[in-house]
C-alpha cells in the first residue's frame, strides 16, 4: 500500500522531472481537436453504460493501493483526442477523460505489422525516441505494478511494468514508458515535447476498454489531477491550466470541439468567466470536485438541505465534473425534489409520454416546434450560477419524445456527476494553480 508520505515524495519528484524541460511562454498554449463519436444505438444503452461507469468510479474511489491513478474506466467514449506520438509521429485516437490520470494506449511490439490496420496500435519499435522507464526509476512507483513486482536486480534493463485493473475486471498492462509527442500550439506551429509518460499496453482486455465505448480508440488520455495525467505533465509548461468546449454534437454538420492545454481563453471572454473552487477529496485525488449550494427550477429555489450536496469528512458525497460520463447524476434526495418540480412545471405545458426504459420523466412534443421546458440552475460555492439550457438535460429518446437525462445516485455514499451532455456549449477552464473551475457560455464557438 502506498502511503500518503511516499505519494507526496513521488509527486514532487515527478513534478521536478516535468519542470526540468525548457518552459514555454504562458501566453502560448496547445490546441487539440476533440472528436465526437456516438457509440450507442439508443439513449437507454448510453444510460446503461453510464450506470456501469458510475459504479466503477465509486468502486475505484475506495481503492487506495494506487491513489494517483484512482480514476475510473474510460466511460462513454463520447469525445476523442488525436495524439501524435513517437519519432516519426504516429497518430493515435484516445478517449479524453477527466475522471482518470493514466495516459495509456495499445502498443504492439511487432516489427512487421502489415496485417494490422494502420493506427490501430502504437508501434514502439518504429519510434527512435521510445524508452520504457527502468523498474527502479522513481517514476515507476506512480503506477500500479504486477504482484509480485517483476523487477530483476541482476538485469540492467528491467523495464517498469504496470498493471491497471478496473472494477469490472477490465485490464491494461504493459510498460510504463516515455516518448516524444508532437502537438500544435495556438500559433499553428508544431512543437515536439519529449518525455511524455504513458502506459504502453501489451495486454488490454475487458468491456471497459474494448467495448462500444471505445469505438475505434486506442487508449485513454487521462486529464485528472494526479501527477501522471496529460494535464499535469504538459500543463506546468503552459501555465498549469487546461480548458475545453464541448459543442452540441446533435447539430449538422457537428461543430469542432477543442481541448486546450495552457492559457487558451480568449481575452474578451476572461471577464465573462465565473469561477467556483475545485474541492479536494483525499479519498479521490484524481477527480475534479465542485460544491453545489442549491438548485432552482424556473428561478425558484428548491427545498433541498445543503448537506445533501456536501462532501463529508469520510470522502462521501460531493459532485464531480466528468468528461467521460454522458448523463448527469445527482444525489437521490435532490433528484426526487427536482423531478417533482419538473413534473409540476410540465403538467399544463406538455403531454406525458410513455417513459423510455431507464428514464423517469418523458414528454410528447409532437406538433410543438419549440417546447417550453423547465430551466434548471445550480448555485455553486463562490456564488457562481451554472444554468445550462434545457437541451442539456432533456434528450430525444424516440420520435417526438424527450426525456429527462438526469438520474439519481445514493445520497449516502455516492457522489454526483455533471456529465458531458450538461457541459455542452460551455467553455470550462480548469485552473489547477488556483484550484478553481471557470465556466462561461461565451467563447465556445471560437476555433
Amino acid at each position: 500500500m502506498v502511503s500518503l508520505l511516499s505519494f507526496f515524495f513521488v509527486f514532487f519528484t515527478f513534478t521536478n522531472l516535468c519542470n526540468s524541460q525548457q518552459p514555454t511562454t504562458t501566453k502560448d498554449y496547445l490546441q487539440l481537436p476533440l472528436l465526437h463519436k456516438q457509440p450507442f444505438s439508443s439513449p437507454s444503452q448510453a444510460l446503461s453504460h453510464d450506470t456501469h461507469r458510475l459504479s466503477l468510479l465509486h468502486a475505484r474511489r475506495h481503492d487506495i493501493k494506487s491513489p494517483v491513478v484512482s480514476g475510473a474506466s474510460t466511460g462513454s467514449g463520447q469525445y476523442f483526442v488525436d495524439l501524435r506520438l513517437g519519432t516519426p509521429p504516429q497518430s493515435l485516437l484516445l478517449v479524453a477523460d477527466t475522471g482518470s490520470d493514466l495516459v495509456w494506449l495499445t502498443c504492439s511490439a511487432c516489427t512487421n505489422c502489415s496485417n494490422r490496420d494502420p493506427g490501430s496500435a502504437f508501434l514502439a519499435r518504429h519510434s527512435s525516441t521510445f524508452s520504457p522507464y527502468h523498474c527502479y526509476d522513481s517514476a515507476c512507483t506512480l503506477v500500479p505494478q504486477p504482484d509480485p513486482s517483476p523487477c530483476n536486480r541482476t538485469r540492467l534493463h528491467s523495464p517498469c511494468r504496470y498493471e491497471y485493473t478496473y472494477s469490472d475486471g477490465s485490464l491494461t498492462a504493459g510498460f510504463f514508458s516515455r516518448e516524444t509527442t508532437t502537438l500544435k500550439t495556438s500559433a499553428g506551429r508544431e512543437t515536439q515535447l519529449p518525455n511524455l509518460s504513458f502506459g504502453c499496453g501489451f495486454r488490454v482486455s475487458g468491456p471497459s476498454v474494448t467495448g462500444p465505448s471505445f469505438n475505434g480508440a486506442q487508449g485513454v488520455m487521462g486529464l485528472g489531477r494526479g501527477p501522471i495525467s496529460f494535464a499535469s505533465q504538459l500543463g506546468r509548461r503552459f501555465g498549469n491550466k487546461f480548458s475545453y468546449c464541448l459543442m452540441d454534437y446533435t447539430l449538422s454538420p457537428p461543430p469542432t470541439s477543442y481541448l486546450r492545454i495552457g492559457r487558451g481563453v480568449p481575452h474578451d471572454v476572461v471577464s465573462k468567466i465565473r469561477f467556483t473552487p475545485m474541492l479536494v477529496n483525499p479519498l479521490s485525488p484524481t477527480f475534479y470536485y465542485i460544491g453545489i449550494k442549491s438548485a432552482s427550477v424556473n428561478g425558484l429555489k428548491l427545498p433541498i438541505h445543503p448537506s445533501v450536496w456536501s462532501l463529508d469528512r469520510a470522502g462521501n458525497g460531493g459532485t464531480v465534473i466528468d468528461s467521460g460520463t454522458t448523463l448527469t447524476f445527482l444525489p437521490e434526495t435532490a433528484y426526487r425534489v427536482i423531478l417533482a418540480a419538473f413534473k409540476r412545471s410540465l403538467r399544463l405545458l406538455a403531454k406525458p409520454a410513455k417513459p423510455t426504459p431507464g428514464f423517469d420523466l418523458c414528454i410528447n412534443v409532437s406538433g410543438v416546434a419549440r417546447p417550453s421546458l423547465p430551466r434548471l440552475s445550480f448555485r455553486l460555492v463562490g456564488n457562481a450560477l451554472f444554468a445550462p439550457p434545457p437541451s442539456s438535460y432533456f434528450i430525444d429518446t424516440a420520435e417526438q419524445v424527450k426525456c429527462l437525462a438526469i438520474r439519481p445516485v445514493d445520497s449516502g455514499s455516492g457522489f454526483g456527476v455533471i456529465g458531458n451532455l450538461m457541459q455542452q456549449g460551455f467553455l470550462f477552464e480548469f485552473d489547477r494553480d488556483k484550484s478553481r473551475l471557470g465556466f462561461s457560455r461565451h467563447g465556445c464557438a471560437r476555433p
